[in-house]
């Protein structure tokens, strides 16, 4: 059964100015008219260019993953390889990118998992989810200088072990494998089968 989305009803664009630009993020101010109450409210908006995330198996069937300090959550989290698609790319090209100067593994079988909205709160950009099977090691890694990243495989059992433990709770990392692997527990699983 599909959800009824109702009328789209459109939010009138009153007027817009460019905020700071803060590295990662330019901010955009809208000032928007509700086409419920007609009060006009101001909205921001953090302009950003789209993501990718890769899972990237072994021919063993094991996860590339990896371990990086998080300025946000000043912790280090187990993430998937991820980053910005760069201007000019296309996401499958930073999917590759991306695998490579992270963690070395290369592969030529590629295949797209969809896209996402990580937060259309206030983010203007989408995610794209990508599988790329038979990685093997072929490089070093090609880190930026403000990276420190550390490169592992992980079984589907040591994921969950991960998961089960806080360590890996990256929000998107858990979206992309999910669309790969059934990462519940065996009691989730018994509760509601898919």
């Amino acid at each position: 059964m599909a959800i009824k989305m109702g009328s789209d009803k459109s939010w009138e664009l009153v007027r817009s100015e460019q905020g700071p630009h803060l590295i990662l993020f330019q901010t955009r101010y809208d000032w928007v008219k509700n086409p419920r109450s007609g009060k006009s409210m101001k909205a921001v908006i953090l302009e950003t260019a789209d993501w990718v995330n890769v899972v990237a198996l072994t021919p063993a069937n094991k996860v590339v993953i990896v371990s990086q300090h998080r300025f946000g959550v000043g912790k280090t989290t187990v993430e998937i390889p991820a980053g910005l698609i760069e201007t000019g790319e296309t996401p499958e090209q930073a999917g590759k990118r991306e695998l490579e100067e992270e963690t070395g593994y290369t592969t030529s079988e590629w295949e797209y998992l969809g896209s996402v909205q990580a937060n259309p709160a206030f983010l203007n950009n989408h995610c794209h989810l990508w599988l790329a099977l038979n990685v093997v090691k072929t490089h070093p890694t090609q880190l930026d200088e403000n990276e420190d990243i550390e490169v592992s495989e992980l079984t589907v059992a040591e994921i969950q072990d991960e998961i089960k433990a806080g360590r890996m709770r990256n929000a998107l990392t858990l979206l992309c494998l999910s669309r790969v692997f059934d990462l519940r527990e065996e009691t989730e699983r018994k509760r509601f089968p898919v």
